[in-house]
C-alpha cells in the first residue's frame, strides 16, 4: 500500500470576514508541490477569490517578488519568499548546524536521511539527503506529514510538552497502512518507549516497505527542536543496527546547538528529562 502526501490546505479562511492579509495568504497557499505553477484563474479558484481581486493581489505579490510570472502567464513562488524563509531560526540555521552530521549519517547507509521540525501535530522536513537508488519515500524538503506516522515525528512528540502529546493521543490519528498508529493508547505507549530508549522506530507506517529510525535533537534550553532519521527498506535492515548511528548523529547536532544534555555522558543525558 502506498500513501500520498497530505495536500496543502487552500481556499478561504474561516473566522469572519476575510482581510487583505488572509486573502494574500490564501493565494500563497494555492500553490503546492503538485501545483507549483498556476494561471490567474486557477489561483482565484483555489484561493476562493473573485478573479478581479486575485488579479490585483497577484500583481502586487509579483511586483514585490513573492510570486514570479513566466512568459506563458503561469505564476510560481518567487525568490523573495526564499530570502525571507532563510531567516527562520528553525530552518536554514538549524540545517547548517546539522549538515556535517547528516552527511556522516548518509555515508553509513547511502539511503535516505531526514531532518525535520515539529509544527503542531505535523512534521516539516527541512533537509533530505538521498541516493539515486535509495528506497522510495514521499517526504520532500518543505513537505509535511502527520507526526504520529513518522520516525522524526515520534521522536519529537515524545519530548514535546504534555499538552501537545495529549492532543496527538486524543486524535484523530490518520492511517496510511495497516501498520500506522491509529490508537491513542498505542501512541501513548510508543511515546513512552521513545523516551525510554532515546530513539523512535517507525516500520511501515507510511509505506509498508520503508523503515525509519529517528532520534530527537535538543537546543540550548534542552528542549526538543528537531529530529533526525534514516529511512531504509524494511527488508534487509535491522532497526537495532541503525540505532547507534542515528543516536550519535542527533547527539552531535544537539551538541553543536549548545544543548546541555549533549555534554553529559550518554546514559545521563538519555534519562535526564
Amino acid at each position: 500500500m502506498t500513501a500520498r502526501e497530505p495536500p496543502a490546505s487552500a481556499g478561504p479562511r474561516g473566522g469572519g470576514r476575510p482581510t487583505v492579509t488572509s486573502r494574500v495568504l490564501d493565494i500563497l497557499e494555492a500553490f503546492s508541490a503538485e501545483s507549483a505553477a498556476l494561471n490567474i484563474t486557477q489561483i482565484a479558484r483555489r484561493a476562493g477569490l473573485p478573479l478581479s481581486t486575485a488579479h490585483r493581489l497577484v500583481g502586487e505579490l509579483t511586483r514585490w517578488g513573492a510570486l514570479e510570472r513566466d512568459g506563458g502567464g503561469l505564476y510560481r513562488i518567487g525568490l523573495r519568499l526564499f530570502e525571507v524563509a532563510a531567516l527562520a531560526p528553525r530552518g536554514f540555521a538549524l540545517r547548517e548546524a546539522a549538515m556535517p552530521f547528516l552527511e556522516d549519517l548518509y555515508e553509513a547507509t547511502h539511503e535516505n536521511v531526514h531532518l525535520a521540525v515539529l509544527d503542531g501535530l505535523e512534521v516539516v522536513y527541512i533537509e533530505r539527503i538521498s541516493a539515486r537508488d535509495a528506497v522510495h519515500v514521499l517526504s520532500r524538503v518543505g513537505g509535511r506529514w502527520p507526526a504520529h506516522a513518522t520516525g522524526v515525528g515520534l521522536a519529537m512528540l515524545a519530548h514535546a510538552d504534555t499538552a501537545l502529546q495529549e492532543r496527538a493521543i486524543a486524535g484523530p490519528l490518520r492511517g496510511f497502512t495497516d501498520k500506522t498508529i491509529t490508537s491513542g493508547p498505542r501512541l501513548r505507549r510508543v511515546l513512552a518507549e521513545v523516551r525510554r530508549t532515546g530513539v523512535a522506530v517507525s516500520d511501515g507506517q507510511v509505506e509498508t516497505f520503508a523503515l525509519s529510525v529517528g532520534a530527537p535533537v535538543f537546543g540550548p534550553d534542552d528542549g526538543v527542536v528537531a529530529a533526525v532519521a534514516i529511512v531504509v527498506p524494511s527488508d534487509g535492515w535491522d532497526a537495532r543496527a541503525l540505532i547507534p548511528v542515528v543516536r550519535a548523529s542527533a547527539r552531535g547536532i544537539s551538541r553543536a546547538l549548545g544543548a546541555p544534555r549533549a555534554l553529559r555522558p550518554p546514559e545521563t543525558a538519555l534519562h535526564g528529562r
